[in-house]
């Protein structure tokens, strides 16, 4: 691109960080104090949208924007087709992976109701170890899944925007196939980015169609499930239960239905916390800015159309 020849000038706002005004320098871009100076802006705040639309409208040069989280729907309205746009996408799936597993093997090992029992109680629990898995959702969280899933030698099914195959993948199927995904699976993990599409895309019906001893496991966005539906199969044990890294709402309220259920593991979006990602965001932050100098294509692209 034109506009990146030479060290581009970048700022760091609402807030600046000692790691990411290193990793500006170590790409070869140029510090500058104020975004009406800049050509790139490395965005801190994942969730102050109205901010960055803000200090957009006031510094109008800047063909750039570093968002700093993979999923963009809070930018949503911001997004635009006169600047590039780049998000983490890739760059945190290997700790949210991490934290899919460990909820889908503490669901399958009973492990919610076990952590509030106060008496020996009967041995229960599954395997996971050559069960079928569906994943919903093909980018860097279900690729780093499926690798952390070959030991286990699972039968996973990817449901996803494209059809081509996916190392790891038994079979990849497309979105309007997610019923025939969900039968027979063990555990179904979505980590799919949240879009008007995906919104409430788990409801009575889906979970309706998983097995009675199945775990819905989500690592991606609360509205993506209706929670209501959600809480009524917990309740009636439609499925085996849930493991939730997001809620909808979120946070989820004091004397909130899904606190009282044993069937539930509640985590608090915490699948990539404040200091995993920190050291991630950096590398991303300096890889980007030195792609940028050099005219190759960024990584983590957002698509303002799609949405992610």
């Amino acid at each position: 691109m034109s506009e990146s020849s030479g060290a581009p000038a970048c700022a760091l706002a609402p807030k600046a960080t000692t790691a990411l005004a290193e990793a500006v320098t170590a790409g070869g871009g140029r510090l500058v104090r104020h975004p009406t100076e800049a050509a790139a802006l490395i965005w801190t705040d994942p969730l102050d949208a109205a901010g960055l639309a803000a200090v957009l409208q006031a510094a109008p040069g800047i063909r750039w924007v570093q968002l700093p989280f993979a999923g963009v729907d809070s930018f949503r309205p911001v997004l635009d087709d006169r600047r590039t746009w780049t998000s983490t996408k890739g760059a945190y799936g290997e700790p949210v992976a991490e934290h899919a597993l460990a909820l889908g093997l503490a669901g399958l090992r009973n492990l919610p109701a076990r952590a509030r029992a106060d008496r020996w109680g009967t041995p229960t629990g599954r395997r996971l170890m050559g069960n079928p898995v569906t994943i919903v959702g093909g980018g860097s969280i279900a690729t780093a899944l499926l690798a952390l899933l070959a030991p286990f030698r699972v039968e996973a099914t990817v449901v996803r925007r494209r059809e081509a195959p996916l190392a790891g993948a038994h079979r990849v199927l497309a979105p309007d196939r997610l019923h025939d995904a969900l039968p027979g699976a063990s555990l179904v993990v979505l980590a799919l980015p949240l879009t008007p599409e995906t919104t409430g895309l788990v409801g009575a019906e889906e979970l309706d169609r998983m097995d009675g001893d199945a775990w819905l496991v989500n690592v991606a966005r609360g509205p993506h499930v209706v929670t209501a539906d959600l809480v009524a199969a917990l309740e009636q044990r439609v499925i085996g239960g849930a493991a939730l890294d997001v809620t909808d709402p979120e946070p989820l309220p004091p004397g909130h239905p899904l606190w009282a259920l044993d069937n539930c593991l509640i985590t608090p979006h915490a699948a990539n916390t404040e200091e995993m990602a920190a050291p991630l965001l950096a590398e991303r932050v300096r890889q980007n800015v030195e792609r940028y100098i050099s005219g190759e294509e960024l990584l983590g692209l957002v698509d303002p159309e799609l949405g992610y």
